[in-house]
């Protein structure tokens, strides 16, 4: 069995009980060996652990800045057009601008949105979940909508593993509902499949043990790193077997007869992936959820009418009123999506009356500032839930040297959910502060 891995450093989370700057790596003549997680960030958050999981949200091409921001700062602002299906739940979500990351433009760039300033790395999601997402049966699920069949593969990914490399995602909203809800034959070919890979890391275990007999002193403390992280993957995979069998959960919900993939219906696949992402948390089959909102050059109807131009084309208006106008429309019924969702989470309650809102961090976001201008500045940034002081539109004047970044926001993300972290990428500090 062949590990290969893409040789370069990836952004981290960095406790700070435990400085982890650069990967490791076991170099042999067959092959180059990275290591997987090991479970570096599960201490407590000297912040305290405020909520329980983690949904990102992003759309490859943006958010229109003029109608997304509001043009208050502070709690007293009046809602902007593209927000305007939130308005009876602006206590439960903060607007910011002025943050991004530093990075350069383009769509090329537009990975950095979970990544920090170096696209298509580990990417903020993927850290949550190899610390937060062992426990589940899933320990993080990638959706996309809009991009048809030929985007699940990551093509434009949103999510990275510590590696660099861009996790496929689900399109079908049938595939994620019988992935969270599988047949016993579905299990019983996924039990399988484990018991198969776990019979290949005996075997890549056996191998690295032979070798590191035959390995100078210096090299040996490295060989046992790498044997610590395919016995860390074989306790996970041990864990998978151990709640193979677990009863599933079986949910009162029907789906529609057909799968919305194509990039016309985007909009109607939005809906029903909101509606399985609900189901997810709420039966603890995940923690970590990314949701993927690809642009095309689909043409969307509203009110029986089709908007003049396709989603990509309106991207780049060159400030034509007329395509802004159908622009912000396509912007907003992805709000009106979200606003639902974040209804069902607020409405789902635990024994303690505790809302399942609060216990789920969710960061809506993207990597383009301006599609038009393929800009990454100034990227339109919402965060609810996590049981945050909620209520305003906080401003960054990102024209001062000392102004936060958006990593710094992540930090202080990464610490509500209990990761004891004072880095990401090229943030150093949280922005716990304005939240209090």
């Amino acid at each position: 069995m062949q590990f290969t891995s893409r040789n370069h450093e990836v952004n981290s989370l960095t406790p700070t009980h435990a400085v982890i700057g650069r990967r490791h790596f076991l170099r042999s003549a067959a092959a180059t060996l990275a290591l997987p997680s090991l479970e570096a960030f599960s201490t407590p958050s000297t912040a305290g652990a405020g909520a329980k999981n983690f949904v990102a949200i992003g759309t490859f091409l943006g958010w229109h800045q003029n109608a997304f921001f509001p043009r208050e700062a502070g709690r007293g602002y009046e809602m902007p057009a593209t927000l305007s299906p939130l308005k009876d739940c602006r206590d439960d979500f903060t607007i910011f601008s002025g943050l991004d990351h530093r990075a350069g433009n383009g769509h090329g760039a537009w990975s950095n949105y979970l990544c920090g300033q170096s696209p298509k790395s580990y990417s903020l999601d993927q850290m949550m979940a190899d610390s937060i997402g062992a426990k589940s049966r899933f320990p993080s699920i990638q959706l996309t909508a809009g991009g048809g069949e030929s985007n699940t593969k990551g093509g434009n990914a949103m999510s990275f593993t510590r590696q660099g490399i861009a996790l496929p995602m689900i399109q079908r909203p049938s595939v994620l509902y019988k992935q969270l809800f599988m047949s016993k034959a579905h299990r019983a070919r996924t039990e399988y499949m484990l018991r198969s890979g776990q019979s290949s890391l005996d075997l890549v275990l056996e191998d690295a043990e032979r070798l590191q007999k035959s390995l100078p002193a210096r090299d040996r403390d490295k060989l046992e790193e790498y044997l610590e992280s395919v016995r860390a993957v074989e306790k996970r995979m041990g864990y998978q077997l151990e709640t193979i069998n677990d009863p599933v959960p079986e949910p009162d919900y029907k789906l529609p007869s057909y799968d919305p993939i194509t990039p016309n219906l985007q909009i109607e696949a939005e809906q029903i992936m909101y509606d399985l992402m609900t189901l997810a948390l709420e039966t603890e089959s995940t923690r970590v959820i990314s949701f993927f909102l690809h642009g095309l050059g689909q043409v969307f109807s509203f009110d029986g009418k089709a908007l003049g131009s396709g989603y990509h084309g309106l991207s780049h208006h060159g400030n034509n009123p007329a395509m802004i106008r159908d622009l912000v429309a396509i912007e907003t019924a992805h709000i009106h999506c979200f606003a639902g969702f974040l209804k069902q989470l607020a409405e789902k309650k635990n024994p303690e009356g505790k809302s399942l809102l609060d216990d789920t961090v969710v960061l809506l976001g993207t990597g383009m500032g301006d599609a038009s201008r393929h800009s990454n500045l100034n990227l339109p940034t919402l965060v609810a839930g996590g049981g945050f002081k909620h209520g305003s539109h906080i401003t960054v004047d990102a024209s001062k040297n000392d102004a936060p970044l958006l990593g710094d926001l992540y930090i202080t993300l990464a610490q509500r959910l209990g990761l004891e972290v004072d880095s990401f990428s090229n943030a150093s500090r949280n922005m716990n502060q304005l939240f209090s």
